[in-house]
């Protein structure tokens, strides 16, 4: 079932790089208490997620918070450490989070998930954008296709908000 607007979202874990290394974030901690503009890419570096749809979450950061949202999250199908040395390429780590999603867990269980096998060799997740209220969706923004980035965009987003 895919998740719809009114939906909480459902348990799962992330990975987070921290200065002591590899941390878990559960849903409760990511977006317990907060709002919080949260957007999901096929994988990190990609051309679109790296080019298109990453870039204007981080740069539009600061007029999305001024709109009352306490954080930005990022996440994609791919390990920790991947997603920090995207953090860093893309100078965004201190306007974004960055959340890993190694196994498409959180995809699946929201079914979000998109299967990459021939393309990128497995799960993915679909670029999607949403804004989540204490845990709860308020908005959902999913792509027909991956290679776009419109309907998810931050741009479009910032409408919604």
């Amino acid at each position: 079932m895919t998740i719809k607007v009114g939906d909480r979202l459902p348990q799962a874990t992330f990975k987070t790089m921290t200065p002591d290394g590899v941390k878990p974030v559960t849903t409760d901690e990511a977006f317990g208490g907060r709002k919080v503009v949260f957007f999901a890419v096929p994988g990190a570096f990609t051309p679109t997620c790296h080019k298109n749809h990453l870039p204007g979450f981080r740069d539009n950061a600061e007029a999305i918070k001024a709109k009352g949202v306490d954080a930005i999250i990022v996440t994609a199908v791919n390990d920790p450490f991947v997603m920090d040395a995207w953090a860093k390429a893309t100078e965004a780590g201190g306007k974004l989070e960055f959340l890993a999603d190694p196994n498409a867990d959180f995809a699946k269980a929201i079914g979000l998930d998109l299967d990459m096998a021939q393309g990128l060799g497995f799960s993915r997740s679909k670029r999607y954008s949403m804004i989540v209220d204490n845990g709860v969706v308020k908005a959902l923004n999913v792509e027909d296709t991956p290679g776009k980035a419109e309907a998810s965009g931050a741009d479009a987003l910032m409408k919604q908000l």
